[in-house]
């Protein structure tokens, strides 16, 4: 069953990647923030039902440490859900780079970035490493409170998948501009490592960040639940 769930995380990882990176990396010109958001949250909302059933599609790291918190996994599982995410998200990365360089003048990651998450000179508005932590950690609890809350007993767990989804929409209409918006350390680590350089050298802060918010965002599912039981986002 781990096999299966391992797939699952890697599969829907992949398509959240290929997705939304692909989409600000090959159409972003044409569809702005507003496209790449939403081909962010409609990746994870396909994928939650695509893969759900199986693994609860978290396919990021900071909601697989959110659902352990609550204690739907064992440590175990943890290490090899975060694994097949951040292979996932390599993958993706890579398929979108290929793409990319068929392009006409081709296409060089070290130099226009691959999508990859940054602050200061590398932020799309130049916003501080402060204000970038600041919103990676706030966003991400928000997506961590939505999706143990969504996947509680108590909610409606069959629409799950939708909410989630317009969640991380919503997101990254924030936080484009910001940080290119992460809340998803395997979603930075993909592109990071084609781009190298500064892309590679900040990542710590898509890393510690989205994981501090995932805890926030499990306190805040406490105090407004009480704890619970996980249903899989696609069930």
């Amino acid at each position: 069953m781990l096999g299966r769930k391992f797939a699952s995380e890697l599969i829907g990882t992949f398509v959240l990647v290929l997705g939304g990176v692909g989409t600000a990396v090959l159409a972003g010109e044409g569809v702005g923030t507003l496209g790449i958001a939403f081909a962010f949250g409609l990746s994870l909302l396909v994928m939650a039902y695509a893969v759900g059933p199986v693994s609860g599609c978290h396919i990021n790291p900071a909601v697989t440490l959110g659902v352990f918190l609550r204690g739907g996994l064992a440590l175990g599982e943890v290490f090899a859900y975060w694994i097949a995410q951040i292979l996932g998200g390599i993958a993706g990365a890579g398929v979108v780079l290929a793409i990319a360089k068929g392009g006409k003048g081709g296409y060089d990651a070290s130099s226009a970035g691959l999508a990859a998450n940054g602050f200061g000179e590398h932020s799309p508005l130049g916003f501080s490493a402060g204000a970038g932590f600041a919103i990676e950690l706030t966003l991400t609890a928000l997506l961590v409170f939505v999706v143990l809350a969504a996947t509680d007993r108590i909610a409606e767990t069959a629409f799950a998948g939708i909410p989630i989804g317009f969640t991380l929409v919503l997101i990254h209409l924030i936080s484009i501009p910001v940080t290119n918006t992460s809340v998803n350390p395997a979603r930075s680590i993909g592109p990071a490592i084609f781009a190298g350089g500064d892309a590679l050298s900040q990542l710590w802060l898509f890393i510690v960040a989205p994981l501090a918010g995932s805890v926030v965002g499990w306190i805040f599912y406490k105090v407004a639940f009480g704890g619970g039981a996980q249903v899989d986002a696609g069930e």
